[in-house]
């Protein structure tokens, strides 16, 4: 029975891929899995700010903005060439983490109390896992850094 002594090492590996694989989640699915957001905030810093030196992006701001809102349109089309609808404006608050490489770590969302219906937002969820895990931000620094921001969604033409 080899094959029992290998149970374990497949057990922590799977920990370890879901422990520092990316994630799409809603701020209370992050809250139910113990993901502190304050944590995550003091770990990553702004992309932008209002106070350049605390600014990961403050010399590009105008190229981060549209870098930004590149991703947000890059995110709706992929949703709409997935059959996923809004059926009108969807307001949703976004939190984005990413990794020093721009890749995304966390995607962390807020819809609006009756925006979506339960079974939407797991539709919404899943699609956009499968998006965090090709997407990647244009730009690069040396640290990891994240953006939030309100987003109103709706279908594409």
């Amino acid at each position: 029975m080899k094959i029992f002594r290998y149970i374990p090492i497949i057990i922590l590996s799977l920990l370890s891929i879901q422990s520092f694989g990316q994630m799409a989640i809603s701020f209370e699915e992050a809250k139910n899995q113990g993901i502190n957001v304050a944590e995550l905030d003091s770990t990553y810093k702004s992309g932008i700010h209002s106070d350049p030196n605390l600014a990961v992006f403050s010399e590009q701001q105008t190229e981060y903005i549209q870098a930004y809102y590149a991703m947000i349109r890059d995110l709706s089309t992929y949703l709409n060439s997935n059959d996923f609808r809004w059926g009108g404006q969807t307001r949703c608050f976004n939190r984005i983490y990413f990794a020093a490489d721009g890749s995304i770590e966390y995607f962390i969302y807020q819809f609006e109390e009756g925006e979506l219906s339960v079974e939407r937002q797991a539709e919404f969820d899943q699609l956009l896992n499968e998006f965090i895990n090709s997407a990647k931000f244009p730009m690069s620094k040396d640290v990891k850094f994240a953006q939030c921001s309100p987003v109103n969604y709706r279908d594409t033409l």
